[in-house]
C-alpha cells in the first residue's frame, strides 16, 4: 500500500455549547461590574434593547400597560418570572402580522411623546456656560501619577552629567524595574552596549544618589546599604550587619552574629528592628493605585431571629425591549427582511433579560443555602465556619455543582461578620475527637490565634501546634499544621524567635 496524504469525509457527532448558551454562563460567572459592562456592550449591538431608570418605568407602565411583551423589562428590583415556562419570541401568526403596522402606529405617538418630554427637561436642566467652564478646568487640573523611570529620568536632566553619560544613564534607568531594582547586571549591559563596565559602574553609582534612597541597586544588601549611607550612617551595627552578615541575618542567627561582633543580643535584636524600618523597595510610592473595590452580591442582614438574603440590585441595569425599532420599520417599509430582523433582535433581547433573571435567581437560592447551613457563623464569626461542599448545596438549589462554582466565582456576600468571599465558606472538614467535623477556616484561626499570643522568646513549633490542637480535640497531623502555617503566612519558629 502506497503512503501519502488522502483525503477522506466521516460523518461524527459532537456536543457543543450553542451560543445562547455560553452567553448565559457568562452571565451567571461574571461579577456585578462586569456584568454591567457586559450588559453596556449589548445594548450597543442590540438595537431594540434600552437601559432605563425606575422613574422611567413606572410612567411607560402607565402609557404602556403592564405584560405586554413588547414593553418587557428587567427590573432587578422584582422578583423573576417563570424561566422554565415563558417561551421566548416566536414566529408570528399571518394575523399577528398584518397587524404589525397598527402597532407601530401607536408606538410611533408614544415614541414620539416621550421625545417631546425628555427635550423639555433637557432644556430646563442644561447647564450654565459657567458650569460649563468650571467642570473643564476641573478636568484640565487633574494630574496623572509620576513613574518612577519618568522621575529619574527627570532628576538625569537636572544632573551634571555629560551628554555620552546621559545615555548611558538613560539606558541604565530604562532597565530599573518599577520597585527600583536594576535587573540586568552590569556585565550584560556592558556586552550588550560594547561600553566599559568602569564607565557603567560610575554611572550607576550617579544614579544611586537619585530620589528615593536606594534606587538603583542590584539586590536587597545593596539596596538597604545605600539608605544607610545616604543617612551618613556607615559606621553603625545595621551597616556592617547588612554587609558582613546578611545571610546570617536572614536566617536569623543572632548569637552568631552578637558573638561574631562582640556585641549582646539585645543590641542586635535592637538592630533588626531599625533594620526593619528600611525601605526594601524604594519604588513603592510611584507604584499605581491598583485597589480593587469590592461590590457585594448578596446582602444578609438580621432581622428578629432571622437572616434576610437579598441581592444587591444597585448596579444591575433596567432592561427592556424599546419602542424606537419602529423608526427602522417606517424608513425600509415593512419588507420580511425588515421584520425577520428585528423578530431576531428582539428574541435575542428577550433571551439577555431572562438570563439575567436566572443569574439573580441561582445566586440568591444558594446564598440562602450558604446562610441556611452557615447560622453559627453569622452569629459568632470564622470559629463557627461548618465545612461545606458545593455537591451538598447543588442538591439543594437544584443545580449542577459546576452551575454553583460558576456562580459563586468571583462573587462576595455582605454579613453581619463582614465582607467575604462566597466560596469562603466552601472548606473541607477535619475531624475531631467527638465525632464532629470542623472546618479547616476555623483550624487556621486557631493556629493564628495561637502564634499571636505566643512567648516571642518560646515561640510554638509546629508539634507544640499539633498538641495544643489535640488538647481541644481536634487531630490533626504536623505536616498540616505546616502546611497551614505557610497558608497563613506565618514563618517557622527559629524565625520567630526574639533573643
Amino acid at each position: 500500500m502506497s503512503q501519502g496524504l488522502h483525503l477522506s469525509q466521516r460523518m461524527a457527532m459532537s456536543q457543543i455549547l450553542a451560543p445562547q448558551l455560553q452567553q448565559s454562563l457568562a452571565l451567571l460567572q461574571a461579577p456585578t461590574l462586569e456584568l454591567r459592562a457586559m450588559v453596556e456592550q449589548e445594548l450597543q449591538m442590540n438595537p431594540v434593547l434600552e437601559d432605563v431608570s425606575s422613574t422611567e418605568l413606572s410612567q411607560q407602565e402607565k402609557d404602556d400597560g403592564e405584560g405586554e411583551e413588547l414593553s418587557e423589562t428587567f427590573d432587578p428590583t422584582e422578583p423573576p418570572p417563570d424561566l422554565a415556562s415563558e417561551p421566548t419570541v416566536d414566529k408570528p401568526s399571518p394575523e399577528q402580522v398584518d397587524d404589525w403596522q397598527a402597532e407601530f402606529e401607536r408606538l410611533a405617538q408614544i415614541d414620539q411623546d416621550w421625545r417631546e418630554h425628555f427635550s423639555e427637561s433637557g432644556a430646563t436642566t442644561r447647564a450654565s456656560s459657567e458650569d460649563e467652564e468650571r467642570r473643564q478646568f476641573m478636568f484640565d487640573s487633574l494630574t496623572a501619577a509620576t513613574s518612577l523611570q519618568a522621575d529619574l529620568m527627570e532628576q538625569l536632566h537636572l544632573s551634571d552629567l555629560s551628554a555620552d553619560k546621559r545615555s548611558i544613564a538613560e539606558m541604565i534607568i530604562g532597565n530599573i524595574d518599577d520597585y527600583g531594582y536594576l535587573k540586568a547586571s552590569v556585565d550584560e549591559l556592558s556586552f550588550s552596549t560594547n561600553i566599559p563596565t568602569d564607565l557603567i559602574l560610575g554611572v550607576l553609582r550617579t544614579i544611586q544618589t537619585f530620589d528615593p534612597p536606594g534606587v538603583g541597586a542590584r539586590d536587597l544588601r545593596e539596596c538597604l546599604m545605600l539608605q544607610l549611607e545616604r543617612a551618613e550612617r556607615r559606621e553603625c551595627l545595621e551597616y556592617t550587619i547588612i554587609r558582613d552578615y546578611f545571610d546570617a541575618l536572614g536566617r536569623r542567627r543572632l548569637p552568631e552574629m552578637a558573638k561574631a561582633l562582640g556585641r549582646t543580643l539585645g543590641e542586635i535584636q535592637q538592630s533588626l528592628v531599625r533594620i526593619a524600618h528600611l525601605e526594601p523597595r524604594p519604588g513603592r510610592e510611584f507604584l499605581p493605585d491598583n485597589h480593587s473595590y469590592i461590590v457585594p452580591e448578596v446582602f444578609v442582614q438580621k432581622e428578629g431571629e432571622d437572616f434576610v438574603v437579598t441581592n444587591n440590585t444597585e448596579h444591575l441595569p433596567h432592561l427592556r425591549i424599546s419602542n424606537a425599532y419602529k423608526d427602522l420599520m417606517a424608513q425600509a417599509g415593512s419588507s420580511n427582511e425588515v421584520r425577520e430582523y428585528i423578530r431576531e433582535k428582539i428574541k435575542a433581547g428577550k433571551f439577555l433579560i431572562k438570563s439575567i433573571h436566572q443569574r439573580q435567581q441561582t445566586i440568591l437560592n444558594i446564598a440562602k443555602e450558604i446562610v441556611n447551613r452557615q447560622g453559627e457563623f453569622m452569629e459568632n464569626g470564622v470559629a463557627s465556619l461548618r465545612p461545606m461542599t458545593m455537591v451538598e448545596v447543588a442538591m439543594v438549589v437544584g443545580v449542577h455543582e459546576t452551575t454553583v462554582s460558576r456562580a459563586v466565582s468571583g462573587k462576595y456576600i455582605q454579613t453581619p461578620q463582614g465582607i467575604f468571599e462566597m466560596k469562603y465558606f466552601f472548606t473541607s472538614g477535619i475531624q475531631t475527637s467527638t465525632g464532629s467535623t470542623v472546618s479547616n477556616a476555623s483550624v487556621k484561626e486557631l493556629i493564628e490565634g495561637f502564634v499571636k499570643s505566643e512567648s516571642p522568646r518560646h515561640p510554638l513549633s509546629d508539634e507544640e501546634i499539633v498538641k495544643t490542637l489535640e488538647a481541644q480535640g481536634i487531630m490533626i497531623a504536623r505536616r498540616t499544621v505546616a502546611k497551614y502555617r505557610s497558608e497563613l503566612n506565618i514563618l517557622p519558629s527559629h524565625l520567630r524567635r526574639a533573643y
